[in-house]
């Protein structure tokens, strides 16, 4: 089997899928920081619970706040993960699966548009929606 070929030094995937999966890490434990040290100030936010989005990073905080040590994922899945690059921004794309206690498993689609500013990736669009049990 030949060598693996390394990803392009421009190409995103790993880094980016990296921000994210600590990100998650860390929101799993209760710790919504992760994700805000990563948002830019502009970011805008779609979650299935809320009635509108909310925008830029300070106000994201004020609702991540209130969520702040509530959240206790035990394991997840990152299904699926594809980085799209677009000149200066990278669109994530993938499926989540957590579980809580017991059998518990929440579905999740999600997409993160990320944008590079100076030498890292940050956050601009993130939007969460609840995943149905039909699978293709």
């Amino acid at each position: 089997m030949p060598d693996a070929i390394p990803p392009a030094a421009d190409d995103p995937t790993e880094a980016i899928i990296a921000l994210e999966r600590a990100a998650l890490d860390r929101w799993g434990k209760g710790d919504p920081s992760g994700f805000l040290e990563i948002c830019a100030p502009d970011v805008v936010y779609f979650d299935p619970s809320l009635e509108r989005r909310i925008d830029g990073r300070d106000a994201l905080a004020r609702y991540y706040e209130t969520l702040r040590g509530k959240v206790s994922i035990q394991r997840y899945e990152l299904l699926n993960p594809l980085v799209q690059r677009v000149g200066a921004a990278a669109i994530l794309t993938f499926n989540h699966v957590s579980y809580g206690g017991g059998t518990a498993e929440h579905r999740w689609n999600c997409t993160e548009v990320y944008r590079r500013s100076g030498g890292s990736w940050e956050i601009i669009q993130t939007h969460w929606s609840h995943t149905l049990a039909v699978r293709v």
